[in-house]
Parts: C-alpha cells; structure tokens; sequence
C-alpha cells in the first residue's frame, strides 16, 4: 500500500510541475504589442459647381441652364443658354406693331399653331403673302401643308384637300396589260 500511496504522491507531483509548467511558459513567452495610429478624416466630398449663366439684361430671349456632376475622382460641370422662340415673336410682335405695320405683327404671331388657330376659331384667318380675309382663307384651304404644325385644323384641311383616287381609265388598262405582256414575253424568251 505504500507504493501505491507513493505512486500516487508522485502522480500528483507530477501533474502539479507539468500544469505549473504550462502555465508559466505563456506567461514567460507573452508578447506585448502596443500600436498606435492617427486616422485623419476630412469628410468633405469634392464638389463640381455649376457655372451659373447670368443674363444681365431681361430684354434677352435666352435662358441659361447649368450642370455639373461629380464622383469621387472626377467632376464635369457645363452651361448653355437656350433659346425662347415664342418671347422672340412677341418682341419682333411689338416692334413691328410700333413701328405701324399691324399686318406684319399679326402675321409674326401667326407663326404659332396655337395663335393660327385661335384665329380662324376667331373668324379671322392669318394674314399671308399679303392676302388678308377671305382671299387669306382661300390660300389657307388651297395650302394646307403651309398651316403651322400642332394646329387642329391642319388634319382637317389636308383630309379635305386630298385628291380622291382616281380609277384606271380603259386606254390606262390597255397600257398596263400591252406593258406586263411585253415584260412576260421578254421573261419568256430568256
């Protein structure tokens, strides 16, 4: 019995060294690392500023418009001016009626498909090539296709001036059939 209370005090030794052992070596191979770092942010993101376009003058009919578009490695900016075509026929309207020529303004304005019509719903057709009244709505219904485009009555005017199909006369019919019989005679012989 003594044996195996020795054995068993060895064991136990033994045990204990090997746990102490273990124990200790992380302890002696513990490394250290101590890591500093400054993280500077600047959050701003680059920015494409549009050009403004200014018109200085309101007696202009122009509009600017600007643009721009950025990501973060590339900024495209843009500006135009565009065009009021309806505000350049009121400004030449009204000069054209100061200056005394009526007719002429009437006829400016008259470019508008929504002016042209508000005219013949008024009864009073567009002035055009000099004509005014009824000889202007004479030349109307003769020449559709100069109406201004998006008027209502455009469609209507080219329907009623459409020619009707006409039928083949009997000297058409006998051009056609002499025609497609020399044509077929030719195939035939080649």
């Amino acid at each position: 019995m003594k044996q195996d209370w020795f054995m068993w005090l060895c064991s136990v030794v033994l045990i204990s060294l090997v746990l102490a052992l273990g124990f200790s070596k992380k302890n002696l191979h513990a490394e250290t690392n101590t890591v500093s770092s400054t993280v500077v942010t600047n959050s701003t993101p680059p920015t494409a500023n549009a050009p403004s376009v200014i018109n200085s003058n309101s007696d202009i009919c122009k509009v600017g418009v600007g643009s721009s578009v950025q990501n973060n490695v590339l900024g495209l900016a843009t500006g135009y001016v565009i065009d009021d075509e309806l505000c350049q026929k009121l400004k030449l309207s009204r000069s054209m009626y100061a200056y005394g020529m009526k007719v002429a303004a009437v006829s400016i304005l008259c470019q508008d498909p929504r002016v042209w019509t508000s005219m013949m719903d008024a009864g009073t057709p567009c002035p055009v090539n000099g004509l005014i009244g009824a000889e202007a709505a004479a030349y109307w219904e003769a020449n559709p296709d100069k109406i201004p485009d998006g008027s209502r009555y455009k469609p209507e005017y080219i329907a009623a001036n459409k020619p009707e199909p006409k039928e083949f006369s009997n000297a058409d019919n006998a051009l056609l059939f002499k025609t497609l019989f020399v044509i077929t005679t030719g195939l035939l012989l080649f």
